[in-house]
């Protein structure tokens, strides 16, 4: 139904009786002005003129005496189910406004690349937790680019991201960690064997890369180019699970944090020299304020960052 749909009449009924939709409801639950005005936490009179006004407005009473109660008429009793109904909407909205506007019981939507997700991610929702367990938390998953977007939009509170936005007024980050990347090389490579690797010695390899838009492919273009060489793609990937198995199968070689668990099966680690590393931090949009329960994780987690 539109707006065209109802009746001038209809509209300015419901303008008028909304208002006096809770009060009816109580009273009809209650059958007792007093006990209604006492949980309503108004002068019963209040409650009296109400109920008069309401059945002044309508023509006909809504309520009527028995013995020292109340009870609704049948018009009354039409009101107050519809009351009921629609009411009930009303108040599971106003108690998922008061959750969301909780930071114990509100939710954080985080938004987070995908070589965050399996020991990073887990560990600062679990150090949060443990000071508000009743938190919850939506959790988004993508390339850099699109978790960015996702925040300036605002579809997500905060978002994990490496290399960290520079130059973006509408963005504010702080560092969180620090990690080192590795050369992946399948383990019958020429070079497995070596301590560490210059890059500019992987100048005439095939390369396997995660997808542009990623924040790994932004730090692999810088890195090459500081190194002198344009690198030659042989596969883009979007998950780095998939690059890994790609370079285990002698396809190519690859610039990757270390593994979690240590090298996969038929791939080598080696640590460039000088050392690569990248920087995770934590970002915000400077436009908008955070929710209660994102205010809280932000601030948790940049109490608990390593140095």
């Amino acid at each position: 139904m539109n707006d065209s749909d109802v009746s001038p009449d209809v509209s300015q009924l419901v303008a008028h009786l909304s208002p006096t939709l809770v009060l009816l409801r109580v009273v009809a639950e209650e059958g007792h002005l007093t006990r209604a005005a006492d949980r309503l936490g108004v002068p019963q009179p209040t409650v009296s003129r109400t109920l008069a006004r309401l059945s002044e407005q309508l023509g006909t009473p809504v309520t009527f005496r028995q013995g020292r109660g109340v009870r609704l008429t049948r018009t009354g009793r039409l009101l107050a189910d519809a009351a009921d109904e629609s009411l009930r909407g009303l108040e599971a909205g106003c108690r998922g406004v008061l959750e969301e506007t909780d930071p114990q019981r509100g939710q954080v939507v985080l938004g987070f690349q995908h070589t965050m997700g399996s020991i990073l991610v887990p560990g600062l929702i679990s150090d949060f937790r443990e000071r508000h367990p009743r938190a919850r938390f939506g959790l988004v998953q993508g390339a850099r680019t699109d978790m960015l977007t996702r925040l300036h939009e605002g579809s997500v509170d905060l978002c994990l991201s490496s290399p960290l936005p520079t130059g973006a007024e509408h963005f504010d980050s702080v560092a969180l960690h620090r990690q080192q990347l590795m050369v992946v090389l399948y383990t019958d490579h020429r070079l497995a064997g070596r301590d560490t690797l210059r890059l500019g010695e992987l100048a005439d390899e095939d390369f396997i890369a995660t997808r542009p838009g990623y924040g790994l492919r932004q730090i692999f273009t810088e890195l090459t180019g500081g190194a002198g060489f344009e690198p030659r793609l042989a596969f883009e990937g979007e998950e780095v699970d998939t690059v890994r198995g790609l370079v285990a199968a002698g396809l190519g070689v690859a610039l990757l944090p270390p593994a979690d668990t240590g090298p996969v099966p038929g791939t080598a680690e080696i640590p460039l020299h000088p050392a690569a590393h990248r920087t995770i931090g934590l970002v915000w949009s400077s436009l908008r304020p955070l929710p209660p329960a994102a205010r809280a994780f932000k601030d948790v987690t940049l109490n608990d960052r390593i140095p």
